[in-house]
Formats: C-alpha cells, sequence, structure tokens
C-alpha cells in the first residue's frame, strides 16, 4: 500500500481501539510507526533524486520505472540497493519483533503505538506483487515473498480510498452529532 495510505489506516485503527479502551493511545505516534517502514526505506532514494534533479547530473528520464526495481539487475546503483535492503529490514517481522523487544527493555512496558509498525507489514503482504516491492516479512531468515495484489491497481486505489474516506467522514459525524446535547 502506499505510504499515505498507511497513515490514514494506522490513523483510524488507533480512533477505533481508543474508543475501546480506558486509558487512550496517541493516534500522532501510531501514524508515525505505520508509515515508518516506508518513509525510512524510500527517503534516501528520493532525497538522492531530488538532489540530482536540482544540482545536476539527473533528469526524469533518468528515474528507474517501477519495473526496472524488482528483481534487481547487478548494475543497479548503490542507492537503490540501499532501500532494497532498508525495505527488507523494515518490512520483516523479525526486526519488528526485535526492535518492539529492545524498546519494551527500555522502557519497561509495551509501546503499542508500535503495533502501527506490524499493521503496516501486514497489509504489505497481500497488497505487493513480484512486479514491486514484494514484502520479505519473514527477512533475513528466509527471503520467502508473496505475490498479492498490487495495491496500485487503479481499481484497488479506488477501493481502498473509498474505505477510509467513509471511515473518517463515520467519525466526523460521529463526533458532529455528540457535540450537538
Amino acid at each position: 500500500m502506499d505510504v499515505f495510505s498507511h497513515g490514514l489506516w494506522s490513523g483510524a485503527v488507533y480512533k477505533i481501539i481508543n474508543a475501546k479502551i480506558k486509558k487512550p493511545l496517541n493516534i500522532k505516534w501510531a501514524v508515525i510507526f505505520g508509515i515508518f517502514p516506508d518513509f525510512f526505506s524510500f527517503a534516501p532514494s528520493f532525497i538522492f533524486m531530488f538532489w540530482g534533479l536540482i544540482f545536476g547530473g539527473m533528469n526524469f528520464a533518468d528515474w528507474p520505472r517501477p519495473d526496472e526495481l524488482e528483481p534487481f539487475p547487478p548494475d543497479t546503483l548503490f542507492i537503490f540497493k540501499l532501500t532494497n535492503f532498508l525495505y527488507s529490514m523494515t518490512h520483516s517481522l523479525v526486526i519488528f519483533l526485535v526492535i518492539f523487544g529492545v524498546v519494551y527493555l527500555i522502557f519497561k512496558r509495551p509501546i503499542w503505538e508500535m503495533g502501527a509498525w506490524i499493521f503496516h507489514i501486514l497489509i504489505d503482504i497481500p497488497t505487493h506483487s513480484y512486479a514491486f516491492y514484494p514484502t520479505p516479512f519473514l527477512w533475513p531468515f528466509s527471503n520467502i515473498k508473496l505475490d498479492g495484489l498490487s495495491w496500485a491497481n487503479p481499481w484497488f486505489l479506488a477501493v481502498e480510498y473509498s474505505l477510509v474516506i467513509s471511515i473518517y467522514l463515520y467519525f466526523y459525524f460521529r463526533n458532529k452529532n455528540k457535540l450537538r446535547i
């Protein structure tokens, strides 16, 4: 799924969770953890490419097309190899569990907002195809990836954004009606 969808879904899920529990979780942190895997993975590539566009040495035509990124050809630039490594790392359930455990040891309690990160991974597994960054959810122990339904299909985006917009409209009108007494 795209990074904006991850943020919107994380916010929606944590808003629903907050309605069910006594001590509310921080939705802003949940959104940050929800977009973290993609932001951390792709930010270096975008910085590199925009730097090249602004200061010369790169044109839009030099940017690789999505179908040129998977599987990586041997002559891929270092920045794209770095992106692939970071993507594998941030989209791994194994790495998530290790980091969640370390954070638990540091803070002496679970940071439940980090659950948006695992939610991100679980959403990406079925919504990424082999054509563009399939999710290596067991990395580094296994490179197994599922050939899911691509989130970039226009009909998928239409359905997905319609659902998330409907949820936020529900929140808006529910809160608006609560204010009228």
